[in-house]
């Protein structure tokens, strides 16, 4: 499946504690999706999903994280923040009282933080492709296994492109690519804060519908370690996206998106 580029939405701006976040709002009245990207994207990532969900009757509503993107920092403000209290000052700003959350690998951080410091503002929340930030010294030690230090001098692509997406997929492996390059356009910002200390047996103490999915070739986030999570989070879904790695939402958008849309459905 060739990258298919989504009609421009109008980007907006709000200024926020340290940051002048820029996003876009698809209006409407339907009910509001909040996508939060990962750390090698922006907001243009959603490509793939803004128009479906849109299509679907949904409010679908994206950011640029603080310094990703049209994001930029105010040094003058508060820094690094957290993501959660970034996300809560655009639905503020938005006046969106309850959102469905869709968080993707560093977004799924935020998506964790937020859904244990304001689960109120929730409909439901999924979760993709995301290690999740747990901090227990165990699952630390899993994650120091799973991926030596040799590995974060890979590329980008190769360490979150699946290899069948990279041998299938020649347009669509560049474009992310390019969209991954563009993202910082300042250099990495600095990593934001957490609300929580996350743990596993905080993730225990939600409430909110969750659903869980990762690529069968995640090298980040693999099968067993979703079902990590899913194990702690009362009544979680989780699903394995198959012939992906760590950018499930890219590579596989079709089954992505209809095994999210069936989930925001039931809620």
């Amino acid at each position: 499946m060739a990258a298919q580029r989504a009609p421009t939405a109008r980007e907006n701006t709000v200024d926020l504690p340290g940051v002048h976040l820029s996003y876009t709002d698809s209006g409407g009245n339907g009910v509001p999706v909040v996508l939060v990207h990962a750390a090698t994207g922006s907001s243009r990532v959603w490509d793939y999903q803004r128009p479906v969900f849109i299509a679907r009757g949904y409010r679908v509503i994206t950011y640029d994280r603080r310094g990703f993107g049209n994001s930029t920092i105010d040094a003058a403000g508060p820094q690094p923040g957290t993501g959660a209290d970034d996300l809560r000052g655009l639905i503020d700003h938005l006046r969106l009282d309850r959102i469905h959350l869709v968080g993707t690998a560093a977004g799924g951080f935020v998506a964790w933080d937020f859904v244990l410091s304001f689960p109120e503002r929730l409909r439901s929340v999924v979760v993709a492709s995301s290690i999740g930030g747990v901090q227990d010294p165990d699952y630390l030690d899993l994650q120091r296994r799973l991926r030596p230090p040799e590995f974060a001098a890979m590329p980008p692509d190769i360490r979150e492109l699946g290899p069948s997406y990279r041998a299938s997929n020649r347009e669509g492996w560049e474009r992310w690519k390019e969209l991954e390059h563009t993202a910082r356009p300042n250099g990495t910002p600095p990593a934001q804060t957490f609300r929580n200390k996350l743990t596993f047996s905080l993730l225990e103490t939600i409430k909110v519908p969750t659903l869980l999915l990762t690529g069968d070739a995640d090298l980040f986030a693999p099968p067993a370690v979703m079902r990590l999570f899913a194990a702690r989070v009362t009544g979680a879904e989780s699903v394995v996206v198959p012939e992906a790695g760590h950018s499930a939402y890219w590579e596989q958008p079709e089954f992505f998106n209809r095994v999210v849309l069936e989930f925001l459905a039931k809620h």
